[in-house]
């Protein structure tokens, strides 16, 4: 959840918890006893309802989708320090992709099919140089305009997939956190945190 609606739902999952404890402490027959504080009981309640944090990377995305912590680099902008290899293949995502693209590459294995990569992270020149060879995807071509593809995030990758790989990708990618959302590109494959 992001900006405002997130807020809204936050303050009334809160507003929900307070007001049953407001009526607690002035009845002060359930759950509460006659010595305890309405700030104690409150806390307690809050910390007996909220959900643990989720993980980081899944809980910080912009508007967009993109993890905040790749928004603030930009497109194609993504130093090297925020991208890891993926496994030993000289491809590189940003770090949670990578761990999860490694992670589905070495499930693929164990059921007897090959994942290859033919394509990873995309700086924004390497974007500009697709768009020139390929085409804009909105013109008929393969490539996203410059500065808005999911391979220049570090979070889509192209692979290398014969007919046994693609099904086996069809059935278990999103296990992996991985979908096939480019129509005409069955080879691209998105991370979803």
């Amino acid at each position: 959840m992001t900006g405002i609606a997130g807020i809204a739902q936050r303050m009334s999952q809160i507003q929900a918890l307070v007001a049953p404890v407001v009526v607690v402490r002035a009845t002060t027959t359930v759950g509460a006893t006659a010595g305890t504080s309405f700030a104690d009981a409150l806390a307690d309640e809050v910390a007996r309802t909220t959900p643990a944090p989720s993980a980081p990377s899944a809980a910080r995305l912009n508007g967009d989708g993109v993890p905040t912590e790749l928004a603030a680099y930009g497109n194609g902008k993504i130093p090297a320090s925020a991208l890891q290899e993926v496994g030993t293949t000289g491809h590189r995502l940003w770090a949670p992709a990578a761990e999860a693209l490694t992670g589905l590459i070495s499930a693929a294995a164990a059921d007897g099919v090959t994942v290859g990569i033919t394509d990873s992270y995309r700086s924004y020149a390497g974007q500009v140089d697709v768009a020139q060879r390929k085409g804009l995807y909105s013109q008929g071509g393969l490539a996203a305009a410059p500065g808005t593809s999911d391979h220049g995030w570090g979070m889509a990758v192209d692979l290398d997939l014969g007919s046994a790989a693609q099904a086996w990708m069809r059935a278990h990618g999103a296990e992996h956190g991985f979908v096939e959302d480019t129509p005409r590109e069955p080879w691209h494959w998105a991370y979803t945190p």
